[in-house]
């Protein structure tokens, strides 16, 4: 019933929001087009600290001469890739703007690892929604919980039906046209530009195309507001560990895009704001923590063997974990229902059993009303938050604490930890130079570009940044 009804409120405020969109009279002018690029996982010391760290960004390194720069953003609850795109267009926190976690919750193990890719699970006016309300183009390539979004006039949208790591189906490359619009512009862009993704690359390739793609609409369609997430540096950084010397030849590499993304948008109008931001940081990973096996041990997870296969599955459940990287919400099955005081309580003396042994690597046990103060996972009744160095894993047998062999990376940690600063870098006409902002908070950033933009975001509650001269 709580579900419910967060689920009706959500969707009261959403349709009021919207409301006062659509009565608010169009902008006949705007202060600046806006070039929105996300390098996921992108540490600001890449940048701040090019030198020192041998690092060749040339671009990048001009926003922090020719604009404005935090030294780090601090970020949502969790640390990870969908809720923070969503807070970096809405100014909200996940709790509010409805997207959780990276992927959906998923007790049976049914949905084949299904994320959450649609825009309209999105429970707040968005950037894409002010501008498109105020009459200005928009469009997006390649950023996370785009599918199928009204607002954005050129969409290719971040979608894929098996995980990234497995064989691809051909006909995503259909799929992928069917999702992106206008009806059929995808298709007539892979006859001028060759083949556009299929699924979700995340490798150079793929931000490569993106940006093949990304520069071919600011060329002919001339938004006033586009929105890019380039992922292979996360993808380098899971694998090598930040500051890798994998990590930093891909940076440099996307530096260039960025680079000629910029002049591409300058060329259509001098005027054009470039912003550069990032979801969260990186830290290195070091140990697993297989947060399911107590769950298991107590009962609280019912397992079935598949005597062919000896695959292990869930069969029932009353408490379980819902991962998100370097912290994992404790999902009840019936919520804060009556009869499920004794399995809160049940859960609560085994997580603190579990926190109690430092070799387990739990930092922090948050309860139901801290996680909401903290503007994250509102139907948690608990929060395992891990140090930085270990992170969860959903085996249901086998070792509690594994050793990660190489040099992995991760996030997904408390947003508090330093490790985990996003990325903030702005620059262009009307923008102050070399002014250091210090550490932000990611809901500013929001709110900030509809100041450039001269759009309304009355859901954006967060103070703007201080960026003119």
């Amino acid at each position: 019933m709580q579900i419910a009804a967060m689920k009706v409120s959500h969707h009261f405020f959403y349709v009021l929001a919207t409301l006062l969109f659509v009565i608010a009279p169009a902008r006949a002018s705007f202060a600046a087009p806006v070039l929105m690029i996300s390098i996921d996982g992108m540490k600001p010391e890449y940048v701040t600290q090019a030198d020192s760290r041998g690092l060749r960004l040339p671009f990048l390194r001009s926003l922090v001469r020719d604009g404005v720069y935090a030294d780090g953003v601090t970020g949502v609850w969790p640390t990870v890739t969908y809720p923070s795109h969503t807070t970096l267009l809405t100014g909200a926190s996940p709790a509010e703007h409805g997207i959780y976690n990276n992927v959906v919750f998923d007790p049976q193990r049914a949905f084949s690892g299904a994320w959450n890719w649609y825009a309209q699970q999105i429970h707040v006016p968005t950037l894409w929604q002010a501008a498109h309300n105020a009459g200005l183009r928009t469009a997006s390539v390649g950023w996370p919980v785009s599918v199928g979004s009204n607002d954005v006039d050129w969409l290719i949208p971040e979608y894929w039906r098996i995980s990234p790591s497995q064989s691809l189906n051909p006909s995503d490359r259909e799929l992928m046209a069917a999702l992106s619009r206008p009806d059929a512009m995808l298709d007539q862009m892979q006859r001028e530009l060759g083949p556009y993704m299929m699924g979700n690359d995340t490798s150079r390739n793929g931000d490569e195309i993106k940006t093949r793609y990304a520069l071919d609409i600011l060329r002919k369609q001339r938004p006033a507001f586009m929105t890019i997430h380039l992922s292979s540096l996360d993808e380098t950084e899971h694998e090598h560990g930040p500051f890798s010397a994998e990590a930093n030849q891909e940076l440099e590499a996307i530096d260039a895009m960025v680079s000629q993304l910029a002049d591409a948008a300058r060329a259509n109008d001098p005027s054009t704001v470039v912003l550069v931001v990032s979801d969260h940081g990186f830290a290195p990973i070091t140990h697993e923590l297989n947060i399911f096996l107590p769950f298991v041990q107590a009962g609280l997870i019912q397992t079935t063997v598949n005597q062919e296969t000896k695959t292990v599955t869930i069969a029932s459940w009353k408490a379980q974990p819902w991962l998100a990287g370097g912290m994992a919400a404790i999902m009840l099955h019936h919520g804060e229902d009556a009869d499920d005081r004794q399995t809160e309580q049940q859960v609560r003396v085994l997580l603190q059993k579990l926190a109690a042994d430092a070799n387990n690597g739990v930092a922090a046990i948050l309860d139901r009303d801290e996680v909401k103060k903290r503007g994250g996972f509102p139907d948690a009744a608990f929060l395992a938050v891990l140090k930085s160095g270990y992170y969860t894993g959903g085996s249901l047998t086998g070792n509690l604490v594994n050793v990660i062999p190489g040099t992995r990376g991760s996030h997904g940690f408390s947003p508090e930890f330093p490790e985990m600063r996003a990325s903030f870098f702005l620059a262009g006409p009307g923008i102050a130079h070399h002014r250091d902002l210090g550490v932000i908070d990611m809901r500013q950033i929001a709110p900030t570009v509809a100041e450039l933009l001269n759009v309304r975001m009355p859901t954006a509650k967060a103070t703007p940044l201080n960026v003119k001269p």
